[in-house]
């Protein structure tokens, strides 16, 4: 009677101190992954708020008309309006046009 007791209870311990362990090992492992990602997303949200100062500071009128009094007013042509894309995917449908033609080139290029 008292070893059976004995038994079953030495079986619990022994399964609970294993379960515990593989839950603190995975816990640990979680914790490290969760630091990783906060410190890649701090040095991300760094790096947009620099770039968002530096988009700010260039395109400010102040900071153009400085550019333009160096380079001088003869030098500096305005971008025609059919350069100019308002969304991405207006850049990417040219761009997906320019890289056909290419690889349509160079295929040409390879028969011959």
């Amino acid at each position: 009677m008292f070893k059976t007791r004995f038994i079953i209870s030495s079986i619990v311990f022994i399964i609970f101190l294993i379960i515990t362990s593989t839950i603190k090992n995975k816990t640990r492992i979680i914790e490290k992954q969760i630091f990783n990602l906060n410190t890649t997303i701090s040095s991300l949200e760094q790096n947009i708020n620099e770039t968002q100062l530096d988009f700010h500071y260039l395109t400010s009128p102040a900071e153009i008309e400085k550019k333009l009094n160096i380079i001088g007013f003869a030098n500096y042509q305005p971008i025609s309006h059919s350069k100019i894309f308002f969304d991405i995917s207006d850049f990417l449908s040219i761009e997906n046009k320019f890289s056909n033609l290419n690889n349509l080139n160079e295929k040409e290029i390879q028969k011959k």
